[in-house]
């Protein structure tokens, strides 16, 4: 691709070229690092932001679906995390109605006073060691009453129930009916962190479109600091270019302190662990969860979670120490912890290899823990000050998806402070993205969906409702009346991939198969769909047949070798 060619296909890297400073510069484009941008950019502060790969494509891609707030941390004494998180939990609930509802969560128990003894020892240290005790009844119920007590204060969730043996039967008759208890409670799903993601970014950049001071591009890697400036690589071209800021921002979770050794400050912050998870097509199990997340701790102590979502079954997760410059990739050994632990839980019910269609691992944005047992590894957050030359430098270490908003405002008033500048409006009730205006209730949808139809079924304008939550009306003014369906990829339009491609940032065909929809995520892909959903989108892309060609084979590759999906077989691809 040559230098014009870069500059008319990718904008957001021209603005950062044209005007080479701004007063922060955010490196990271994960959830935090966006949720900050988006912070200083409705403080009317001059941001830019660069990611190295595509928005959202680390860590933050690979999180359980979940905004919760942690009960497991209790144990651990984090209780400032746990109110923070289960607060951000129910503002999410209200400002991103599209994308996070409340999730029915229920504990299987199969003991009475187990764990009790041993919770109060692990508050008392600050490290774990050795395997968990196994959590009883009480030690579960002290928790809850717990988590309900954070809860309160504009509360968006029942408070939990137990039950005994049983009701939960009859409530879900494929448990183990080994069981002595239920333990139900709320806290919400996230169907598509991604998309949540990509709306927080672009409420930024709005915030900032009309004085120019917003700015955030991605496959923009920062590879250097020289001369007072950040350079800069754009991964399409190979161009390197210069760039200043009066304060620097580290917001690359896991690789932080690769991050900081590339500036030139090298540091030993981080200390992830690796969280894998598989999908699996199983009408079966589907059912048997009864529509419900099943959060329960497995034989080795570890609490994992078999979650129905988008008509598959989500299974995770695993805590392996990890080293944040390997690709993180679901193991065999992975693999067969999960088909082991669902008949913990589901004795009936038979799983294999062959209903999983999709994998996915990512490592967690954790400190430095030396020999503390990952599980017990604090999952809160810390702000790291130091200098490159006579610029300031704030390294964020740390941080979960439920709290990125909490953390985005400490790190954007940390920000203000060193730039000698007033925070002049808050987040707290700032509604994210498409879930402005979102239809709460049967009536106002129906409203909704009739004013925004553009001459479209209500079929379709409610199916995209669900998608995109009010942004849904961008895309239905995108498409023609009726739109072409997909041969290969039922329920997406050619068209909205079009849209997708020409609207948010796609650069490869990965991109939009991954991260701006869930394509990939939901399995049954094969190599006609992604040439069908590569020709949709080449004309945007002005990509010719030969790069149509080398696009699909790089997301053939990637989905091979990241997620394990054989697009020529039924069953998951061998490491390679």
């Amino acid at each position: 691709m040559s230098e014009h060619d870069s500059s008319t296909r990718r904008p957001s890297v021209s603005r950062l070229r044209e005007r080479p400073n701004a007063d922060v510069l955010i490196i990271g484009g994960g959830i935090n690092g966006i949720a900050t941008f988006r912070e200083l950019a409705l403080q009317g502060v001059d941001v830019a932001l660069v990611e190295r790969g595509d928005f959202v494509c680390g860590a933050s891609s690979a999180s359980s679906h979940m905004v919760h707030g942690g009960i497991r941390y209790l144990e651990n004494g984090e209780f400032r995390l746990v109110r923070e998180a289960v607060q951000e939990r129910n503002r999410l609930i209200r400002n991103a109605p599209h994308y996070v509802k409340p999730l029915r969560t229920t504990i299987p128990i199969f003991k009475t006073l187990s764990g009790v003894l041993a919770a109060p020892f692990r508050l008392l240290v600050s490290h774990g060691r050795g395997r968990p005790r196994e959590r009883g009844a009480l030690l579960i119920k002290v928790g809850l009453v717990m988590y309900d007590t954070f809860s309160r204060g504009g509360g968006r969730v029942p408070r939990h129930r137990f039950q005994g043996r049983d009701r939960s039967l009859r409530e879900l008759p494929r448990l183990n009916p080994s069981l002595k208890y239920t333990a139900t409670y709320f806290d919400a799903s996230m169907h598509d962190p991604e998309r949540l993601a990509l709306d927080v970014l672009y409420d930024g950049i709005a915030a900032g479109a009309e004085s120019g001071t917003a700015r955030a591009a991605n496959y923009l890697s920062a590879v250097g600091f020289e001369n007072g400036a950040v350079r800069l690589r754009d991964e399409a071209t190979g161009d390197e270019f210069a760039f200043e800021a009066r304060v620097i921002v580290n917001a690359s979770g896991p690789w932080t302190d690769l991050t900081n050794k590339a500036l030139g400050r090298p540091t030993s912050y981080m200390g992830g662990t690796k969280g894998s998870h598989i999908v699996l097509r199983h009408p079966e199990l589907l059912d048997a969860t009864g529509g419900r997340e099943i959060f329960f701790e497995h034989s080795d102590g570890r609490i994992v979670l078999i979650y129905p979502l988008r008509d598959r079954v989500l299974v995770g997760t695993t805590d392996i120490d990890a080293d944040p410059a390997k690709p993180s990739v679901c193991t065999e050994e992975e693999i067969d912890y999960f088909l082991d632990l669902i008949p913990h839980v589901f004795p009936s019910i038979s799983v294999d290899r062959s209903q999983i269609v999709y994998t996915f691992s990512g490592i967690r944005p954790l400190p430095r823990h030396d020999d503390t047992v990952p599980g017990f590894v604090s999952r809160d957050y810390r702000i790291e000050h130091g200098w490159l030359g006579e610029v300031r430098t704030l390294s964020l270490v740390g941080g979960k998806w439920t709290t990125f908003r909490a953390l985005a405002e400490h790190l954007g008033n940390e920000t203000l402070r060193l730039l000698g500048a007033k925070r002049v409006v808050g987040t707290r009730t700032t509604v994210i993205g498409g879930g402005a205006g979102f239809p709460r209730d049967r009536a106002s949808r129906r409203i909704w969906v009739a004013k925004n139809a553009h001459g479209q079924r209500p079929e379709l304008v409610s199916l995209l409702l669900d998608r995109y939550g009010t942004k849904a009306a961008d895309v239905l003014r995108a498409l023609p009346a009726p739109p072409r369906e997909l041969e290969t990829i039922p329920g997406y339009r050619a068209e909205e991939l079009a849209y997708l491609a020409r609207a948010e940032d796609v650069l490869h065909l990965d991109d939009l198969l991954l991260r701006r929809t869930c394509i990939a995520f939901s399995g049954g892909l094969t190599r006609a769909a992604l040439e069908e959903a590569a020709a949709a989108i080449a004309p945007v892309l002005a990509w010719d047949a030969a790069e149509q060609a080398r696009e699909v084979d790089r997301t053939e590759a990637i989905l091979r070798e990241s997620h394990r999906v054989d697009l020529g077989s039924p069953g998951i691809a061998p490491l390679v």
